[in-house]
């Protein structure tokens, strides 16, 4: 009788040895595939590549837990995001007059009348981005302060740029139009951009029109390539 104890004993203990390999092995190769966590669109189109990033952004967490905008230059359009990668809008945007994805150097310390046309560029790349205020004037979104590039409600006040009838035409062809800055439809920057960077910082992602995406984003992989494992 105490021997078959003994045995019975002996044979659960190593059932337990075993059960725990396996699920060590298991959660080993979990850790070693891509996440697969996706942001979502809900039912929003969206190009693809607008769609990769956004969904590299959720599976790397790359927004350190931060509500988040892409910037579609080629589309001219503009995506918002809350933490979790669920999109809370998109709209057209005015982009800077020059095709490009640098800014010129120190053009952030220039007044607007010295920059020349080929230096307005809205540059690709990763921001931080606040909500800021001058006296006087509405609030708005700094990305990158340094450059002087915001993104903010459209800018009117110049009749002969058509900023407005621009933001309406069905083509991003006639969306190049600001000195860098991105311009937005007012109701967009008030009930979408607003509300989800007004008590916090966010990042912003501008894509690139002209470099690949991997010169501006180091980190950036495809999530559905299985060969590209999340650090």
């Amino acid at each position: 009788m105490v021997a078959r104890q003994m045995i019975k004993r002996l044979f659960l203990g190593l059932v337990i040895v075993m059960l725990a390999r396996v699920q060590a092995e298991a959660q080993g190769a979990a850790s070693l595939s891509p996440r697969s966590a996706r942001a979502d669109f809900r039912e929003d189109s969206a190009p693809v590549e607008v769609r990769r990033m956004a969904d590299w952004v959720v599976a790397s967490a790359d927004n350190d837990g931060l509500p988040f905008a892409i910037v579609d230059k080629k589309g001219a359009e503009v995506f918002v995001f809350d933490r979790q990668g669920q999109i809370l809008g998109a709209a057209p945007a005015l982009l800077g007059l020059a095709v490009g994805d640098d800014s010129a150097p120190g053009v952030g310390n220039k007044p607007l009348s010295a920059i020349p046309p080929r230096d307005r560029t809205t540059p690709a790349g990763r921001f931080v981005a606040y909500m800021g205020h001058e006296p006087g004037k509405p609030n708005f979104l700094w990305v990158d302060y340094k450059d002087n590039v915001s993104l903010h409600r459209v800018i009117t006040s110049r009749p002969q740029d058509h900023r407005l009838q621009r933001l309406a035409t069905p083509t991003p062809l006639d969306n190049h139009i600001s000195f860098g800055c991105i311009n937005v439809p007012v109701a967009f920057f008030d009930r979408t951009v607003l509300p989800a960077f007004k008590r916090t910082q966010g990042i912003v992602y501008i894509l690139p029109e002209i470099k690949p995406m991997r010169d501006v984003f180091p980190n950036y992989y495809d999530v559905t390539d299985t060969a590209a494992a999340d650090p």
